[in-house]
């Protein structure tokens, strides 16, 4: 029997095993069969696919398939035994599996983050099927202050008594974010942690900062970002982030001067992809695709 499309508000939740053995989940929306490129979401460094729910519920409307994966040691994914693995090459070795496992041979990679450092990988891994590209507050030039903010952070966890500690938490730990209400900080707080029998726990294996530690200083990432040239990419920047820095998106713009950029006052590191000009300026984008 044929697959059948969800509808636009809903999702499966998947499963699959890598290579390696372990149990990676993603959820899937929207239609299967859908003839158009499959979007996929790909989440910042501890994050994972709750962060794009609202987001993958409004591509999903007009029938387009999106599929948003945990990483390894994030979210419903399993953590990995071996902290040596929570690498940029191995997460990419899952996506291209994921890839294959369902069949996807065109694809729009919307990254947060990190996510938009593998979606820079897959321009050089897959680029007949990558069509375009959105990065979320990254690029190939990362300001240090705020890799060591993160990497600072996501190495320990940070234990909550309830929702309401874990929301004035993120309120006190991200106050440039620019969450519009108290909603999207309850949102942010519920793709953020995990309950347990002692309380709210971070979503995440703390392990996966130890890479990032050991690691030395990162790698020239020129070579990734000019590989996505000859396709459409829209940049979203937060105007106060301490990620993507006004200077560096002025250096893409100069590579690349079809580049499409739009900056959000007021929004810290990461931007939701729920404000209304980072929302305005996807939509323009998926129905520049649509219309080519």
């Amino acid at each position: 029997m044929a697959p059948s499309s969800l509808p636009p508000d809903r999702f499966e939740a998947r499963r699959y095993r890598t290579v390696d053995g372990l149990p990676l989940y993603y959820r899937a929306y929207g239609d299967p069969l859908a003839a158009g490129p499959a979007v996929l979401c790909l989440s910042g460094v501890t994050r994972n696919s709750k962060d794009f729910h609202d987001l993958a519920c409004h591509l999903a409307a007009p029938g387009r398939r999106v599929i948003c994966p945990d990483y390894r040691g994030r979210g419903l994914s399993a953590y990995d035994p071996d902290w040596r693995k929570y690498r940029p090459e191995t997460y990419l070795e899952d996506l291209l599996q994921l890839l294959t496992l369902e069949g996807i041979d065109r694809f729009v990679s919307i990254g947060t983050s990190m996510g938009g450092l593998l979606t820079m990988g897959l321009a050089v891994a897959r680029p007949a099927a990558l069509v375009a590209a959105v990065l979320n507050d990254i690029g190939p030039e990362i300001e240090s202050g705020g890799v060591s903010r993160i990497i600072d952070y996501i190495g320990q966890d940070h234990p909550q008594a309830n929702w309401a500690a874990a929301v004035a938490h993120l309120k006190a730990t991200y106050p440039d974010l620019g969450l519009p209400d108290e909603e999207a900080w309850r949102n942010l707080a519920h793709s953020t942690f995990r309950e347990a029998d002692d309380g709210l726990h971070v979503d995440w294996d703390v392990a996966l900062a130890r890479p990032l530690r050991d690691g030395g200083p990162l790698p020239d990432l020129w070579p990734l970002f000019r590989a996505l040239d000859r396709r459409p990419v829209l940049v979203v920047r937060g105007g106060r982030s301490d990620v993507l820095s006004d200077g560096s998106l002025a250096k893409m713009i100069a590579a690349k001067p079809d580049l499409i950029h739009v900056t959000l006052p007021g929004v810290g590191h990461a931007p939701m992809l729920d404000e209304p000009a980072a929302l305005e300026a996807i939509d323009a984008l998926f129905a520049r695709l649509d219309h080519r």
